[in-house]
């Protein structure tokens, strides 16, 4: 039995560049500030974990005004606890620390700690993705835009080799949205891709059937949140009605009652971004029900740098998914950190043979 330990928290802030104008039913970004968790034994930095707490404008119940502010005082209670070195309990001090209504800081509490606890390697846990270098499957995401953007982003995913697409919509009218999926099953051995689409509940309730089944004349996978959050009654005649499968997305954030959200609604898919769940815990409580209920997921990250898309894809590699996952490609800002993850033929790979770029 190792005795606990005391470590020093701090912080780096980072405004990260996007390489586009990136286009989301929430406004277009330009630039997204992150803060890297940084955690060691005090007076000794020959051993270092990482985490990254980002909330998302529009999403994360933790975008607030003063959040670097309520991160200082966090870190600061962090300094002054003695933590037990193992796995379970350092996610469950964390738990007992942070909470839930700030899941971003808990992610990147428990994330940074883990990474401590593995040695200090960018290692989060036991995982085939960093232990094996075994690859995971994504999709290749078709950013909102003007036609021509979108049409651009679509010919690049399939010449980089993405078996399965992911269309934001919901931006331009609907009619070119439908000629885009035209175009993309048009495309030499296209038919057999996997399409997904992502409303963001852009639908309204009325005609959001209707929609649905002119999008399934192209053998949609599924679609995410087709009508806004909160309208449970709606969404779950959508569940039972639609022609195409019903992904759950923003309406799982910021919910502790996970049963009474899926009870209610009974979705086919639901999509788990564990920095806007609450972490690595939250997220496992979410597919532990999901499995039991018989409703499919995948994991997504939400638009983190290198250090957070690490720890989301190693939490996902925990169970071996064979679904294209939801992760980001790392390629997205100017001033990303260099990684070993490497995109390839639609899968993401972790490569030992490279070094990450410390945070500075």
């Amino acid at each position: 039995m190792t005795l606990p330990v005391s470590f020093a928290f701090s912080y780096i802030k980072r405004t990260l560049l996007f390489r586009f104008e990136a286009g989301t039913s929430r406004g277009v970004m330009h630039t997204r500030e992150i803060f890297w968790i940084k955690v060691h034994r005090k007076g000794d930095l020959d051993q270092v974990g990482w985490g990254e707490a980002a909330p998302l404008a529009g999403l994360s119940p933790d975008f607030l005004h003063d959040f670097e502010q309520v991160l200082i005082a966090l870190l600061a209670q962090a300094n002054q606890r003695a933590w037990d070195l193992e796995e379970e309990s350092l996610l469950q001090q964390v738990k007992a620390l942070v909470p839930f209504s700030l899941p971003a800081i808990r992610f990147s509490l428990e994330t940074a700690l883990l990474d401590f606890l593995h040695g200090g390697r960018k290692r989060i846990l036991t995982n085939s993705f960093f232990d094996q270098g075994i690859p995971i499957p994504i999709n290749g995401l078709i950013w909102m835009g003007t036609k021509e953007f979108m049409l651009q982003q679509i010919n690049k995913k399939l010449e980089e080799g993405f078996a399965c697409l992911k269309m934001k919509i919901g931006a331009i009218d609907f009619d070119q949205e439908l000629e885009l999926f035209r175009y993309i099953r048009e495309q030499e051995h296209a038919n057999d891709h996997v399409l997904r689409v992502d409303a963001n509940g852009a639908f309204s309730s009325r005609e959001a059937l209707g929609k649905l089944e002119q999008l399934q004349v192209f053998g949609m996978h599924s679609i995410e949140q087709p009508i806004a959050v909160g309208q449970w009654k709606a969404m779950r005649e959508l569940a039972i009605k639609s022609p195409i499968p019903i992904a759950l997305d923003e309406e799982l954030i910021g919910k502790l009652d996970k049963e009474e959200v899926l009870n209610s609604i009974l979705p086919q898919y639901l999509i788990l971004k564990p920095s806007l769940l609450g972490g690595i815990l939250e997220t496992r409580e979410w597919i532990q029900l999901a499995e039991k209920m018989g409703i499919g997921w995948w994991m997504t990250s939400a638009l983190e740098s290198a250090i957070g898309l690490n720890a989301i894809s190693q939490l996902t590699s925990t169970y071996l998914p064979i679904l294209p996952q939801g992760l980001g490609t790392g390629k997205l800002y100017h001033n990303n950190l260099e990684s070993p993850l490497l995109v390839s033929k639609g899968e993401i790979t972790y490569q030992h043979n490279e070094i990450w770029e410390v945070p500075m």
